[in-house]
């Protein structure tokens, strides 16, 4: 069915990415979602305290299982498509981040003010601005350090980057961000 979409020219692809104000979801949660925007509005005063990320963490986890796609987008009638081709790169790994970012003559693509690198290529490396970090002999790695936690590993092996993450978390008993 998608291929027979695509051949005719007459539909347009939902890439998901969606532009609104503040104002306009708010009333389309109210008309479309009233269940999603009362747990919500409950909660008002939470926003912009110390309770608020635990408060938003609760009520998410109520919140029924619907995207936006259909519980606000197919109902509302403020919609509107925009035809672009505006080169998208989904800089959610840290593979895209190292393709789209500007890289030195070794190909190493780096993040951070204090950092020497010396025999290595095509390396990722973020360091805070506060921070520090002398590498050597690195050919293809991941370099970051976040949180008093530093991450050291091979570009290719970046899909297991969530379970180290899932382990530190475990091990230090800390919040999983």
């Amino acid at each position: 069915m998608a291929e027979l979409f695509i051949e005719t020219g007459e539909f347009y692809w939902n890439s998901g990415i969606f532009i609104w104000s503040a104002k306009a979801i708010h009333q389309a949660l109210v008309d479309h979602l009233p269940e999603v925007n009362a747990l919500f509005d409950y909660g008002k005063k939470h926003i912009n305290t110390s309770d608020e990320v635990q408060y938003i963490n609760k009520v998410y986890s109520e919140c029924p299982n619907i995207s936006i796609d259909y519980g606000v987008m197919e109902k509302a009638k403020n919609v509107y498509v925009s035809c672009a081709d505006f080169g998208w790169s989904d800089l959610g790994t840290w593979g895209s981040l190292y393709e789209n970012h500007k890289k030195d003559e070794s190909q190493n693509a780096v993040s951070g003010d204090k950092i020497y690198l010396y025999d290595s290529k095509e390396c990722i490396v973020n360091i805070p601005k506060n921070k520090t970090a002398v590498i050597q002999g690195l050919d293809g790695f991941i370099v970051v350090e976040s949180e008093n936690t530093l991450l050291i590993c091979k570009k290719d092996d970046e899909q297991q980057i969530r379970q180290f993450v899932a382990d530190v978390t475990l091990a230090e008993g800390t919040p999983k961000k």
